[in-house]
């Protein structure tokens, strides 16, 4: 069902663009295969790897498999609004109105120049975001901190040692107090990427790099890849905090496990485990690899969440549909009950659809910054799996 679901696109460029070219049957026949056999990208990619989210052939070849699929989703769009028109034509007019094959090819270059460019901004280091987040009871002493977030590198063929190695030296550049990263680090095997994640050892801030996992972590062996990320300096937030400290004044980092946690058998997201013996008064920033379950955070009084996941829904329109699976929650800036929600476009994206038209990926560094205090404290943690926590003294 998968693999049929992405041959739609093609099947639909097939019956209504590509039979009605005024072609002899051959060039045709030659042109449906091409199209088909790049329909089906997501299939080859099972096949070299054993899953769909690790295309394992060489990064030119995983460029141009993501251009043509892009080109063919993106032609299948715009040969649908030409049959809504002809359609419309037909109803008000008699006779109707055929699609001219100049207007055929003028969709079908600008499809694929689309998808090129799509490609390009999917597949750059992004460029930095700066945000300003305003937070109820922030301590004066960290008032101005600066937080790095990456998000969804998904480090994988398409973004290999030479794209991560780019990427650190662009994060170790901006000097900020802290680096997170909300998780999708990787997608291959251990094996596969061990060379490309290499270059985070050099990821730098002055309170440490701290890492959650995302969805893809449990594809790929989630044991390995987390004492992988701890042996690369990163700690690890699995439903656990870090109390950050600054001449006297106090601030939560916790992170969370993945939603997708439990249908692999490992521990399910414990919001209560992870703030259990954190500081009532100190403001809690949380990080949780998807957004949807935001007011759950909310209630329980968390001030600032970051999460990914969505990477900002990689094509205007498309957004929509991102957002409707994330309880609304896509990109940018959300206030939910009381607390601020941040969803970053992403680091990158998953090679298996590399293409962004509109939601950049995004380079983010967020600074804190004193609001008017509000009622904001921290429920009464309940549950199971307390045990000790660290406290790091930032600056």
């Amino acid at each position: 069902m998968f693999h049929l679901t992405f041959a739609l696109p093609s099947l639909y460029v097939l019956a209504r663009f590509v039979w009605p070219l005024p072609w002899v049957p051959g060039g045709k026949i030659v042109l449906a295969v091409v199209l088909l056999m790049a329909s089906q990208y997501h299939l080859w990619s099972r096949l070299s790897s054993g899953s769909v989210f690790s295309p394992e052939f060489p990064r030119v070849l995983v460029f141009l498999f993501n251009w043509a699929f892009g080109a063919i989703v993106l032609l299948a769009v715009m040969q649908i609004a030409l049959d809504l028109i002809g359609l419309v034509a037909r109803l008000s007019r008699p006779g109707g109105w055929a699609t001219p094959d100049g207007v055929r090819y003028a969709a079908a270059v600008a499809a694929m120049l689309l998808s090129a460019l799509g490609v390009y901004q999917g597949t750059r280091v992004p460029p930095l975001k700066d945000v300003v987040i305003a937070i109820p009871g922030l301590p004066p002493q960290f008032d101005g901190y600066r937080l790095l977030q990456l998000t969804d590198l998904h480090i994988s063929r398409l973004f290999p040692k030479e794209w991560t190695q780019a990427v650190v030296e662009r994060s170790n550049a901006l000097g900020v107090d802290l680096a997170v990263v909300t998780g999708d680090l990787i997608d291959g095997s251990f094996d596969a990427r061990r060379a490309d994640v290499e270059p985070l050892r050099d990821l730098r801030a002055k309170d440490g790099v701290w890492v959650i996992p995302g969805n893809h972590e449990y594809f790929f062996g989630y044991e390995a890849w987390m004492r992988h990320y701890a042996s690369l300096g990163m700690r690890v937030l699995a439903n656990d905090h870090v109390v950050l400290t600054r001449d006297g004044g106090s601030l939560v980092l916790a992170g969370l496990t993945d939603l997708s946690a439990s249908r692999t058998r490992h521990s399910a997201p414990d919001l209560s485990a992870a703030l259990a013996g954190a500081p009532p008064n100190a403001p809690v920033v949380l990080l949780d690899h998807q957004p949807r379950n935001a007011a759950q955070a909310a209630a329980r009084g968390v001030a600032l969440q970051l999460s990914g996941h969505t990477h900002g829904g990689m094509i205007l329109g498309l957004d929509r549909l991102v957002a409707r699976a994330n309880n609304g929650f896509v990109s940018g800036q959300y206030t939910v009950g009381g607390m601020t929600l941040y969803v970053n476009n992403g680091t990158a994206l998953w090679p298996g659809f590399a293409l962004r038209l509109g939601r950049p990926s995004e380079l983010t560094r967020i600074t804190l910054r004193r609001a008017p205090q509000v009622s904001h404290h921290l429920q009464p943690a309940t549950g199971s799996g307390l045990r000790p926590h660290a406290t790091v003294a930032a600056g």
